[in-house]
């Protein structure tokens, strides 16, 4: 009897011990795997030396984006220099030039207090609409950009110090980018979408592949007028004369949020142009071709 219990409990404990070890053998494989995954993750999306060449090799010519507005409202005409698709670049939805779609965004360096009643107005108009924002901005206005974000919104770079980027060192680039981008996870909680509007429209060859190695898309505009200067405004009549002329499919106005003339035509604009059949979408719904 005694031997029959001492031969039972040898054959629990070495099963229990093939257990362990079968136990042992799957979290190594598993952490294995999981190890592996993320080192082809980040091989996947971090910047390698490679791409720091490819980008020193380029042009950095400084441009000024323009655009060239068209009549009977056509989509407007930019530079033509670059191919823009190359560098994951985007100024008009061209695939969508039969649908009537508008992506609306707004440069934010800092709020004059028309960004959250223009957020109603969004929200009114169940309108999308991406912001890039400075990490001043950020700073200042932290519960806004969580709104921005929680109402369905995109949240884009537009850098820490809003400085001319084919000036600035590639590190200096870098540096103004993942700081802004780290910035707004720690300070909302929320990642920064992976959009950048060049400070200024101003751009080369050289930051556009910068801005493309570390996984960001370059957003220009096919939409502008001079609403950034606080003390020389516009006037709303101005803003909603200037929509219904100029409108057109895929388009993507640049507006500011420090400007009271777009405050007080938003809602009119929306309104006109919902009549019209247009919708209001993230950019990240554009193809680029």
């Amino acid at each position: 009897m005694v031997v029959r219990v001492l031969i039972a409990v040898a054959v629990v404990v070495i099963f229990l011990s093939g257990c362990g070890s079968v136990r042992e053998a799957m979290n190594k494989e598993e952490q294995a795997s999981t190890q592996a995954q993320t080192e082809a993750e980040t091989e996947t999306t971090a910047p390698t030396a490679n791409d720091s060449a490819d980008a020193a090799a380029l042009s950095n010519e400084k441009k000024g984006w323009w655009i060239k507005r068209k009549e009977n409202n056509e989509q407007s005409e930019a530079q033509n220099e670059i191919d823009l698709a190359k560098y994951d670049a985007f100024y008009v939805d061209t695939k969508n030039k039969d649908k009537k779609v508008m992506y609306l965004t707004f440069d934010c360096g800092y709020d004059n207090g028309y960004t959250e009643p223009m957020l109603d107005i969004l929200k009114k108009h169940k309108a999308y609409a991406i912001f890039f924002v400075t990490q001043t901005y950020i700073r200042d206005n932290v519960e806004i950009v969580k709104r921005m974000k929680k109402e369905g919104h995109l949240v884009g770079n537009h850098t820490v110090k809003h400085k001319s980027m084919p000036d600035l060192s590639e590190r200096d680039i870098k540096e103004e980018l993942i700081t802004c981008a780290d910035y707004c996870k720690e300070a909302t909680g929320y990642e920064m979408d992976p959009y950048v509007r060049p400070p200024m429209g101003e751009y080369s060859e050289r930051t556009l592949q910068i801005c493309k190695n570390l996984g960001y898309k370059t957003v220009f505009w096919s939409m502008a007028y001079l609403d950034y200067e606080v003390d020389n405004q516009p006037g709303s009549d101005f803003v909603i004369d200037h929509f219904e002329k100029y409108y057109h499919n895929g388009a993507i106005p640049l507006l500011h949020n420090v400007s009271k003339s777009n405050a007080e035509a938003l809602d009119t604009v929306l309104t006109n142009l919902e009549k019209k059949g247009f919708t209001f979408e993230n950019v990240d719904k554009i193809e680029i071709e």
